[in-house]
Protein backbone atom coordinates (compact mmCIF):
# COMPACT_ATOMS: atom_id res chain seq x y z
CA UNK A 1 0.00 0.00 0.00
CA UNK A 2 1.64 3.62 -1.27
CA UNK A 3 1.87 5.50 2.14
CA UNK A 4 3.73 8.21 0.87
CA UNK A 5 1.50 11.80 0.59
CA UNK A 6 1.56 13.89 -2.21
CA UNK A 7 4.33 16.21 -2.53
CA UNK A 8 2.08 18.95 -3.05
CA UNK A 9 1.04 18.75 0.49
CA UNK A 10 4.27 19.87 2.03
CA UNK A 11 2.76 21.51 4.82
CA UNK A 12 0.24 20.22 6.86
CA UNK A 13 0.22 22.61 9.79
CA UNK A 14 1.21 26.03 11.31
CA UNK A 15 0.82 26.84 15.09
CA UNK A 16 1.17 29.65 16.99
CA UNK A 17 4.02 29.17 19.79
CA UNK A 18 3.39 32.31 21.59
CA UNK A 19 2.61 36.43 20.18
CA UNK A 20 6.06 36.46 18.18
CA UNK A 21 7.08 32.74 16.95
CA UNK A 22 5.28 31.44 14.55
CA UNK A 23 6.62 27.69 13.54
CA UNK A 24 5.48 25.53 10.62
CA UNK A 25 6.01 22.15 10.65
CA UNK A 26 6.27 20.28 7.04
CA UNK A 27 8.25 17.87 5.10
CA UNK A 28 12.18 19.16 4.37
CA UNK A 29 13.17 20.06 1.08
CA UNK A 30 16.06 19.52 -1.04
CA UNK A 31 17.69 22.74 -0.17
CA UNK A 32 17.22 22.51 3.51
CA UNK A 33 19.25 18.90 3.81
CA UNK A 34 22.21 20.97 4.92
CA UNK A 35 20.83 22.54 7.77
CA UNK A 36 18.96 19.35 8.48
CA UNK A 37 22.96 17.92 8.54
CA UNK A 38 23.47 20.12 10.97
CA UNK A 39 20.95 19.15 13.13
CA UNK A 40 21.92 15.58 12.95
CA UNK A 41 25.65 16.19 13.55
CA UNK A 42 24.24 17.70 16.86
CA UNK A 43 22.56 14.33 17.74
CA UNK A 44 25.64 12.31 16.83
CA UNK A 45 27.28 14.67 19.18
CA UNK A 46 25.33 13.67 22.43
CA UNK A 47 25.61 10.00 21.18
CA UNK A 48 29.26 10.65 21.33
CA UNK A 49 29.32 11.73 24.83
CA UNK A 50 26.63 9.59 26.10
CA UNK A 51 28.19 6.16 24.97
CA UNK A 52 31.74 7.36 23.47
CA UNK A 53 32.54 3.21 23.55
CA UNK A 54 29.54 2.68 20.28
CA UNK A 55 29.80 5.76 18.59
CA UNK A 56 32.25 7.67 16.86
CA UNK A 57 32.76 11.24 17.02
CA UNK A 58 32.58 13.31 14.11
CA UNK A 59 30.69 13.49 10.92
CA UNK A 60 32.13 11.98 8.36
CA UNK A 61 31.22 12.15 4.84
CA UNK A 62 29.05 9.22 5.12
CA UNK A 63 27.32 10.52 7.78
CA UNK A 64 26.62 13.86 5.68
CA UNK A 65 25.55 11.67 2.48
CA UNK A 66 22.87 9.06 4.58
CA UNK A 67 20.54 11.75 4.00
CA UNK A 68 20.65 11.46 0.57
CA UNK A 69 19.52 7.76 0.82
CA UNK A 70 17.03 8.95 3.28
CA UNK A 71 15.35 11.04 0.90
CA UNK A 72 15.54 9.04 -1.53
CA UNK A 73 13.84 5.77 0.20
CA UNK A 74 9.78 5.96 -0.42
CA UNK A 75 9.80 4.68 2.97
CA UNK A 76 11.22 7.43 4.60
CA UNK A 77 10.07 10.78 4.91
CA UNK A 78 12.37 14.02 6.78
CA UNK A 79 10.17 16.46 8.70
CA UNK A 80 11.11 19.82 9.89
CA UNK A 81 10.57 22.28 12.47
CA UNK A 82 10.85 25.77 11.03
CA UNK A 83 10.50 29.32 13.12
CA UNK A 84 11.41 32.35 12.52
CA UNK A 85 12.95 31.27 9.12
CA UNK A 86 14.99 29.00 10.93
CA UNK A 87 15.17 25.33 10.66
CA UNK A 88 14.94 24.09 14.55
CA UNK A 89 14.27 20.54 14.25
CA UNK A 90 13.75 17.50 12.76
CA UNK A 91 12.84 14.30 12.58
CA UNK A 92 13.37 11.24 10.28
CA UNK A 93 10.53 9.02 10.27
CA UNK A 94 10.25 5.67 8.15
CA UNK A 95 7.73 2.88 7.73
CA UNK A 96 8.35 -0.24 8.77
CA UNK A 97 6.64 -3.87 8.30
CA UNK A 98 7.57 -6.98 9.85
CA UNK A 99 6.03 -9.95 8.27
CA UNK A 100 4.23 -11.96 10.64
CA UNK A 101 6.04 -15.29 12.10
CA UNK A 102 5.94 -18.43 14.13
CA UNK A 103 6.88 -15.83 17.29
CA UNK A 104 4.87 -12.60 16.40
CA UNK A 105 2.34 -11.37 14.42
CA UNK A 106 2.89 -9.29 11.82
CA UNK A 107 4.02 -5.41 12.78
CA UNK A 108 2.96 -2.20 10.38
CA UNK A 109 4.17 1.01 12.27
CA UNK A 110 5.94 4.33 11.50
CA UNK A 111 9.23 4.75 13.45
CA UNK A 112 10.80 7.61 14.45
CA UNK A 113 13.98 6.98 13.34
CA UNK A 114 16.39 10.12 14.15
CA UNK A 115 14.63 13.42 16.17
CA UNK A 116 16.64 16.16 17.34
CA UNK A 117 15.37 20.32 18.16
CA UNK A 118 18.52 22.83 18.40
CA UNK A 119 19.56 23.71 21.64
CA UNK A 120 18.70 27.29 20.95
CA UNK A 121 15.37 26.53 20.32
CA UNK A 122 14.07 23.56 22.88
CA UNK A 123 11.30 24.45 25.71
CA UNK A 124 9.33 26.50 22.96
CA UNK A 125 6.67 24.15 21.73
CA UNK A 126 9.03 22.23 18.88
CA UNK A 127 8.94 19.17 19.95
CA UNK A 128 5.92 18.45 21.11
CA UNK A 129 5.18 19.94 17.20
CA UNK A 130 7.26 17.90 15.49
CA UNK A 131 5.39 14.64 17.62
CA UNK A 132 1.67 16.27 16.53
CA UNK A 133 2.52 16.67 13.30
CA UNK A 134 3.59 12.68 13.07
CA UNK A 135 0.82 11.24 14.99
CA UNK A 136 -1.66 13.24 12.14
CA UNK A 137 0.63 11.74 9.26
CA UNK A 138 0.65 8.69 10.75
CA UNK A 139 -3.11 8.41 11.69
CA UNK A 140 -4.16 9.87 7.94
CA UNK A 141 -1.94 7.18 6.44
CA UNK A 142 -3.47 4.33 8.43
CA UNK A 143 -0.94 3.71 10.93
CA UNK A 144 -2.30 2.59 14.46
CA UNK A 145 1.23 2.31 15.71
CA UNK A 146 4.48 4.74 16.13
CA UNK A 147 7.43 3.25 17.46
CA UNK A 148 11.08 4.58 18.34
CA UNK A 149 14.24 4.04 19.97
CA UNK A 150 16.70 5.79 22.12
CA UNK A 151 19.49 5.75 24.56
CA UNK A 152 19.39 5.14 28.14
CA UNK A 153 21.31 8.20 28.77
CA UNK A 154 19.58 10.52 27.12
CA UNK A 155 17.38 10.71 30.23
CA UNK A 156 15.60 14.39 29.18
CA UNK A 157 14.59 12.18 25.50
CA UNK A 158 13.29 9.93 27.49
CA UNK A 159 11.11 12.70 29.52
CA UNK A 160 9.90 14.08 26.73
CA UNK A 161 8.67 11.10 25.04
CA UNK A 162 6.76 9.74 27.99
CA UNK A 163 5.35 13.43 28.10
CA UNK A 164 3.91 13.33 25.12
CA UNK A 165 2.32 9.59 25.26
CA UNK A 166 5.17 6.88 24.49
CA UNK A 167 5.42 4.21 26.89
CA UNK A 168 8.55 1.83 27.14
CA UNK A 169 7.39 -1.56 25.80
CA UNK A 170 11.17 -3.38 25.23
CA UNK A 171 14.55 -2.80 26.42
CA UNK A 172 18.22 -4.09 25.74
CA UNK A 173 20.45 -4.23 28.44
CA UNK A 174 24.25 -4.94 28.31
CA UNK A 175 27.01 -6.63 30.40
CA UNK A 176 30.47 -5.04 30.46
CA UNK A 177 33.37 -7.96 30.69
Amino acid sequence: MERRIETERLILRTVTVDDTDNMEVRFAKENELDRVNELRKQVNDVHVAGKPDVFKPGFCDELKNFINVIRDDPEQEIVVAVMDGVICGFAIIHHINKPENPFMKERDFLDIDEFCVDEAYRRKGVATSLISFIKDYAKENGFHRIELNMWEFNQGALAFYESVGFETFRRYMEIML
